[in-house]
């Protein structure tokens, strides 16, 4: 993570591979730690933890074609990460940093520029990305742009 980034706090899913991360950037860098379960992952439910090739491809075909009808089994809709996400953004304070999942990125990302779960897959999002978003949020509504994106970072 560049030096020159002005973060004031850190935002981490309460999720052990999220927060470890966080709670090391938030020492390095002297600032308040918030823990906030609305940015986990995707809850993939029967799914968690199976590698792609071990869902039935009729039923991930599916999933990836129409996430909203086709969850997981005991999972979470593309919609309700969204949603959830989206309430997160709003809380998240100037100059914050949230340390989450690829997922939860793209449901940020889906919900302040409006592009469809299709349209945030077609770029590459790698482990220890740091995506940049400047956002915008009045009256309920949240909006924003990806203002940058870079590879692997390590602090």
């Amino acid at each position: 993570m560049p030096n020159d980034l002005v973060i004031r706090s850190i935002t981490s899913s309460d999720l052990h591979r999220a927060l470890a991360g966080a709670e090391t950037l938030a020492m390095a860098r002297a600032v308040a730690l918030f823990v906030d379960r609305r940015w986990r992952e995707l809850d993939f439910g029967a799914w968690d933890g199976l590698a792609p090739q071990s869902v039935p491809s009729d039923a991930l075909a599916l999933f990836w074609d129409d996430p909203d009808a086709y969850p997981p089994p005991g999972g979470e809709s593309w919609s309700t990460l969204q949603s959830r996400v989206a309430e997160a953004l709003t809380d998240l304070e100037d100059d914050g940093l949230a340390v989450t999942h690829g997922g939860a990125m793209r449901a940020a990302v889906s919900v302040v520029t409006g592009l469809d779960h299709r349209q945030v897959w077609a770029f590459d999002l790698p482990y220890g990305a740091l995506l940049s978003l400047r956002i915008w949020s009045g009256d309920g509504q949240v909006g924003g742009q990806i203002i940058a994106l870079r590879g692997k970072s390590v602090p």
